[in-house]
């Protein structure tokens, strides 16, 4: 294919992207093009690492801004390449985040050699984000090339309507096992139903009240509950084992092993009828908007920022002790649909905030 022009208008190039087909694990063909674009630029240093594509200024500005977005989709709904339909650009991840990364990338190569630059800017273009967390490319490149994950705030470009999406929730999900005796349903009393051992259980899942606790200015709803249940082996039959999945999300202001320690309390377990064992865990991350660059940030999008429900890479910058933020255009309420789209208006919108952030003044 062509050279992506990434100092093109932003939803040209989010038409572009979304063209690429980019599920997850067949990312090198939009890497490809994403790498090509990148080394035409001046000035600019660019590594790959697998279908990871990264790039960096290097102009001692005294402060450095890093600018990430996954390059991977969910499976193609017969939804490319792209189609306009009046002010709304349809097709697969024009939400979930082509257009995020569009208005990255164009951020970038717009300000990669400008006079007006003030900060300097690492851009991290990665793969696998869709899939399990072992094939996340910020992760590879946190083992591969540290060096790559520095800097003073971190911008994730997932869909926020535009809006700054400050932090993210934690989650754990835990398998929750019922044993008994298999039998015959004739014949129960010579049986122990696994299925009935999870009742108590389920019942404390759902009779749990979540919390709503203000983090750093932000409003973090949690919540317990049951996402799956699986048992039987015949309509004739009680079963002799059962499972549920049972999903934590958890405000920030805990950490991953206070959220265990407070789930374990609520599932109660016996350790012999029912066990529980750990399927997922993920911390959450702090706000961390009091850091001057994410004041900065706040500044130019007018103070407005909400709660980020659900969790999303920024808590891997948490852990990196760089403050982080959602901020991308697209409501992510239609990440993942058939009829996804995004709004052109708040790609330019998003478009103009980074750049008036990128060349504000550092304080």
């Amino acid at each position: 294919m062509s050279s992506l022009a990434l100092s093109s208008d932003p939803v040209a190039l989010t038409a572009a992207l979304v063209d690429v087909p980019s599920p997850s694990h067949h990312e090198s063909r939009i890497a490809d093009a994403i790498e090509q674009a990148l080394r035409e630029l001046e000035g600019v240093e660019v590594k790959r690492v697998s279908n990871t594509v990264v790039a960096r200024t290097q102009r001692d500005l005294g402060s450095r801004v890093i600018l990430a977005g996954h390059v991977d989709t969910v499976p193609i709904a017969d939804n490319v390449p792209h189609h306009m339909e009046g002010d709304m650009l349809y097709g697969c991840g024009s939400v979930d985040m082509k257009s995020g990364l569009a208005v990255y990338l164009h951020t970038f190569a717009r300000l990669a050699n400008s006079p007006d630059l003030k900060r300097d800017l690492t851009l991290i273009c990665y793969e696998g984000e869709e899939v399990s967390s072992e094939y996340n490319g910020l992760g590879i490149l946190e083992r591969e090339a540290p060096e790559w994950l520095v800097g003073d705030l971190a911008l994730l470009g997932e869909p926020s309507g535009g809006v700054i999406e400050a932090g993210c929730q934690g989650t754990i999900r835990v398998k929750v096992t019922g044993h008994g005796v298999r039998a015959h349903s004739a014949r129960a009393w010579l049986g122990d139903n696994a299925a009935h051992r999870l009742a108590e259980v389920l019942t404390r899942v759902a009779s749990y009240e979540p919390r709503t606790v203000t983090v750093e200015g932000c409003e973090y709803r949690e919540g317990l509950n049951v996402v799956g249940l699986k048992a039987g082996v015949a309509t004739n039959t009680l079963p002799d084992e059962a499972e549920m999945l049972v999903n934590f999300r958890f405000a920030p202001d805990r950490t991953l092993d206070e959220a265990l320690e407070h789930l374990y309390g609520v599932l109660a377990v016996d350790g012999e009828h029912v066990t529980v064992e750990v399927d997922d865990a993920v911390g959450g991350a702090r706000p961390g908007l009091d850091k001057p660059a994410a004041q900065a940030l706040l500044d130019a999008v007018g103070g407005n920022f909400r709660a980020k429900f659900g969790w999303t890479d920024v808590s891997r910058f948490s852990t990196l002790a760089i403050p982080a933020v959602n901020y991308g255009p697209g409501d992510p309420g239609l990440a993942h649909k058939p009829e996804e789209h995004c709004p052109v208006d708040q790609i330019t919108q998003v478009a103009d905030v980074l750049y008036r952030f990128c060349t504000s003044p550092v304080k």
